[in-house]
């Protein structure tokens, strides 16, 4: 889907406070970006409007988290959802950025790592000649390695079944261990479930959401793509 233009949200994001506008400057300096260095580091990679992001960092504020996406109209929209999640309070805990998810360890120092990795409501892209660019192909998911601790998990949500059924094996052949998985994670006891936006107009459609949580082994093969 395409994003209208904005015209607002490029002059918003260069006054915000949390946006980093040369993000591929930022390898080796992640523990200066947030008030609290110390704490763990999630990665929300396509994050849209941020509505998942936005509730996940107010109520996880012992986390970093830094949201990923490729257009900057749409961070525009994410900014404003994450301010006004927050209200008054400031946001210390959260940094966008606007990056190409497959040089995603071009962000990083080789000690900086992520304890978590999420990707919400991907695009499925369905033609056979398009797997590759799925944000769960194996390609992808050894690029995340890269940035991921050992241990480190990945939470995927999608409302495809064809990418959630493929999205199992990919995660098997990139060194993964799938700890949990679930054709109808609203059918389940899950009482901590953030709703993406998208989540939330599938589900109003009557289309269950499909989820998974896997966990990086330690030494896990790199097998082909």
């Amino acid at each position: 889907m395409r994003i209208r233009k904005k015209k607002w949200a490029r002059p918003e994001l260069a006054a915000c406070p949390f946006y980093l506008q040369e993000p591929q400057k930022a390898a080796g300096s992640w523990a200066t970006r947030f008030a609290r260095p110390g704490q763990p580091l999630h990665l929300d990679l396509g994050c849209g409007k941020c509505t998942f992001l936005a509730a996940l960092a107010h109520r996880e504020q012992d986390v970093n988290f830094i949201g990923i996406d490729i257009s900057e109209d749409i961070l525009g929209v994410a900014k404003r959802n994450i301010e006004a999640e927050f209200g008054e309070a400031p946001v210390e805990n959260v940094a966008l950025l606007a990056y190409n998810i497959e040089k995603l360890d071009t962000l990083f120092a080789p000690e900086e790592k992520a304890a978590r990795i999420y990707v919400n409501f991907c695009n499925p892209w369905q033609k056979a000649g398009d797997h590759k660019r799925r944000l769960t192909h194996t390609r992808q998911l050894t690029t995340y390695k890269k940035v991921l601790a050992p241990g480190g998990e990945l939470w995927f949500k999608t409302d495809n079944t064809d990418l959630y059924l493929a999205t199992q094996r990919y995660l098997r052949e990139a060194g993964f261990e799938i700890l949990c998985k679930t054709e109808d994670l609203h059918a389940e006891n899950a009482p901590d479930n953030i709703e993406s936006e998208h989540e939330v107009m599938f589900t109003a459609q009557g289309v269950r959401t499909k989820a998974i949580i896997a966990r990086l082994l330690a030494g896990g093969a790199e097998k082909g793509e």
